[in-house]
């Protein structure tokens, strides 16, 4: 059975949605079709997640059910996944390891607090956060992971990026595995995706469609519009899948987030220096140490 030879294992809110549709247009790339399988992060284990609206989050539990994603893999040089997850589950390293040992690791960094924001944004904008204050979501933390809430609500976990990362740099060899930036890739996509496609080893000629936003956060004009989009449209996505094809689907898909989607986001509210402070100390020790491991100047994520 076909398994993946590259993994795009996070962080969320960074462009990981980004990447898989910008690798998916390859035709020498196959992604999985389901965006986040997550199997890495719950191998042969029960999901039993807690949290507001947690049931929407799909796992993928069962390698064979997992090896099914690829069955239609035919010529294709590349074959890979996006589960986010990943980054932060403690297990995932070690399940990609010892299931694809000379996988090719791709990550995407965000400034961690910038991150959590967004990430806090997109539950706001769901109508699933419990409270509209940042800073006090950030709090509520440890006890929502103690309650089992899913790992959709570890806002601030998620940005301990050295930490996090380190498990895959003592596991894979360091050619494998390529970090990328979320700043890079909103500055200049074109130059970051083909860099990715060198480092998978297709044609870096192809250019992929860039003129869309995938999966942008911030507050709905219309909170109505935004969960009749998010229930009703998204839910009814396999039924379009049946009756006119997963291509034509797919993009009309994208042609609706797009357009009644962002025509509904109103500019998102930024962050207050003094959050940004209270935050910068939470997270000063671990930037430090990921600018020494992927040797680059991150003075700017330190910044008020």
């Amino acid at each position: 059975m076909t398994m993946p030879n590259f993994v795009i294992i996070g962080a969320g809110k960074a462009g990981t949605t980004s990447l898989y549709k910008y690798l998916g247009e390859h035709p020498q790339i196959f992604m999985s079709p389901k965006k986040e399988p997550r199997f890495f992060a719950v191998e042969d284990e029960e999901i039993n997640f807690q949290g507001p609206d947690d049931t929407r989050f799909k796992f993928i539990n069962k390698i064979d059910d997992y090896q099914k994603l690829f069955n239609q893999v035919s010529n294709e040089i590349a074959i890979g996944e996006a589960s986010p997850i990943y980054l932060t589950t403690p297990k995932a390293p070690r399940r990609i390891h010892h299931h694809i040992p000379n996988a090719k690791i791709i990550a995407i960094l965000r400034d961690p607090i910038e991150r959590a924001y967004s990430n806090f944004l997109d539950s706001l904008s769901r109508g699933i956060e419990t409270t509209d204050n940042f800073s006090e979501a950030m709090l509520l933390e440890e006890e929502r992971i103690k309650n089992r809430w899913a790992p959709h609500w570890h806002y601030k976990r998620k940005g301990f990026y050295f930490s996090l990362l380190k498990p895959y740099f003592e596991l894979f060899d360091k050619k494998n595995i390529k970090i990328y930036f979320f700043e890079d890739l909103i500055k200049d996509p074109q130059k970051i995706v083909k860099d990715i496609y060198r480092f998978l080893g297709v044609d870096h000629c192809f250019s992929p469609d860039f003129s869309i936003r995938h999966n942008p956060s911030g507050i709905p004009r219309s909170k109505r519009l935004h969960t009749y989009f998010l229930q009703k449209i998204w839910s009814n996505g396999s039924k379009v899948n049946r009756s006119i094809g997963p291509k034509i689907a797919n993009d009309l898909l994208q042609k609706i987030e797009s357009g009644i989607f962002l025509l509904n986001l109103k500019e998102k509210p930024k962050i207050s220096k003094k959050t940004r402070k209270e935050f910068i100390n939470v997270y000063k020790e671990d930037i430090l140490n990921l600018q020494g491991l992927v040797n680059r100047d991150l003075s700017p994520w330190l910044q008020a």
